[in-house]
């Protein structure tokens, strides 16, 4: 079982994975001109409508942002003023470390890994050609 403070670490990594995908810090930047519609939040980031929506949708159900109808449409808004200082924060230590940051092989953006494929015959696996 966790304790408290493994629990703490736990939930606050998690909280960072919400700024951590391009996408969304993008969205919560946007955000930071104050409300906007999915369609303004498009145009703001060049997103797809869809890969807007859906991480509207994680930003919504993680709490990072709220929602207000308005008439037909929906605006979103970041649901803590403490978020767009954390952004700005960010932006004032990227302006320090930023050298060691981009030079940084730890935090390469990592991509799917492709699975392995089956032999039909035998049915194990054999590596891919690269």
């Amino acid at each position: 079982m966790l304790n408290a403070k493994t629990q703490r670490i736990e939930l606050e990594a998690k909280l960072f994975r919400g700024f951590s995908d391009s996408s969304r810090l993008a969205i919560l930047r946007a955000l930071l001109e104050g409300p906007s519609t999915v369609g303004e939040i498009v145009e703001t980031t060049g997103l797809s409508q869809s890969n807007t929506s859906n991480h509207l949708g994680c930003l919504r159900d993680c709490g990072l942002v709220t929602t207000e109808q308005n008439g037909r449409f929906v605006s979103y808004a970041l649901s803590d003023r403490r978020i767009a200082e954390l952004l700005r924060l960010a932006d004032e230590i990227l302006a320090d470390v930023a050298k060691g940051v981009y030079e940084c092989v730890h935090y390469e953006k990592s991509y799917p890994r492709r699975p392995k494929s089956r032999s039909v015959r035998s049915g194990t696996s054999t590596p891919r050609a690269h």
